[in-house]
């Protein structure tokens, strides 16, 4: 039986859309640079050269907005603009743009979750049948990380099942709190229990939080708190032990892990405390080394050097944060940030494979 994500339904409809190996890709960068040094000032850029190369890019921080998603909202939470306004054309033409060649899709803030388990329940269902449906439509273009009606422990496991099992998604997607419970609470450990004995990709994304939103009324909650809620979630995932404990499960962070990077030192100064400690046997750079990182909102040299200075070039992921940001600002941002063509390609495409081995096919 073919399933949305099976080899067949992922076989692209041209050539275009496979992906440039390593090699390929780094001999076309030195082929198009030294074509440019070679030609004449003035003189125009055959037409080969001016055509835009085949698509290669994994966009892993790529967001949908199933139209039931929307009127199952109306009413209880709020759409943000450039979200509710999304299409499958505009995730296509911007995906052409800027040479991604699939994108991994998921739900973006407002969520899922305003207090109603059955709606949560039927609304994770909804958007993981849309996603599949939406991948069957458009062969090789699009893999899914899965919405789950978290924080419901019961109705979260079935639609991992569900998912994972018969949708054959790329792993599941989750927020950095859910009721004021960040990520390495007790409340969690079922579910991340069975995300660990799978060995599950687990996407985690900022929200706004109850403690914390509309703090200062004219600076949005996206500037300032998304950023530090992706902090808390993974502080509170490493001195709890979760991180540990959970060894097994592939966490990526939005955002370049928020403000995590600049506030190494201040990590590592609790991870010295005896309750820390106990917690951390590897130290707290660790699985901070361990998890994965997105260059959504952070294709800035600032960002991505504070970044690359506590992890491998290998924990880091393109993203686009489509439709909040065009993909053609990270990839623009990504050039500016002193990256090696090596390293280029390591984040563009060759993290994603390796974490995502079915993107292979």
């Amino acid at each position: 039986m073919t399933t949305p994500f099976s080899p067949e339904a992922r076989r692209p409809a041209c050539g275009c859309c496979r992906g440039l190996s390593r090699r390929g890709f780094m001999a076309a960068a030195a082929g198009i640079a030294a074509s440019a040094m070679a030609a004449p000032r003035g003189a125009r850029a055959a037409p080969e050269l001016a055509a835009q190369p085949p698509p290669f890019r994994i966009d892993v921080h790529h967001h949908l907005t199933p139209p039931d998603y929307l009127t199952a909202l109306h009413g209880h939470l709020t759409v943000p603009a450039p979200a509710a306004n999304w299409s499958v054309q505009k995730t296509l033409d911007d995906m052409a743009a800027d040479g991604v060649a699939t994108a991994i899709l998921s739900v973006s803030t407002p969520g899922l979750w305003y207090g109603d388990v059955t709606a949560a329940t039927k609304l994770a269902r909804v958007c993981n049948d849309y996603a599949a449906q939406l991948a069957r439509d458009n062969p090789g273009r699009f893999g899914a990380f899965a919405a789950l009606p978290m924080p419901n422990t019961d109705a979260t496991l079935g639609e991992i099942d569900y998912a994972l099992d018969t949708l054959k998604a790329d792993g599941v997607a989750m927020f950095t709190s859910y009721d004021n419970k960040w990520l390495g609470d007790a409340a969690f450990v079922p579910v991340f229990d069975e995300l660990h004995r799978r060995k599950a990709v687990v996407y985690v994304h900022p929200i706004p939080t109850a403690c914390c939103t509309n703090l200062i009324p004219y600076i949005p909650d996206k500037v300032i708190e998304f950023g530090t809620d992706t902090t808390r979630t993974i502080a509170s995932l490493v001195f709890s032990g979760a991180a540990e404990r959970w060894s097994d499960i592939r966490f990526v962070f939005a955002h370049a892990g928020g403000t995590m990077p600049f506030l190494i030192e201040r990590f590592e100064e609790l991870a010295r405390m005896p309750q820390a400690a106990k917690m951390l046997p590897n130290g707290v750079r660790a699985p901070l080394q361990r998890f994965f990182y997105d260059t959504a909102q952070a294709a800035n040299p600032a960002a991505m050097g504070a970044l690359r200075q506590l992890v491998a070039p290998t924990q880091i992921l393109f993203g686009t944060d489509f439709p909040f940001r065009n993909g053609i600002d990270n990839v623009t941002g990504l050039a500016g940030c002193g990256l090696s063509v090596a390293e280029l390609q390591l984040i563009s495409r060759d993290n994603a494979l390796a974490l995502l081995p079915r993107l292979r096919a």
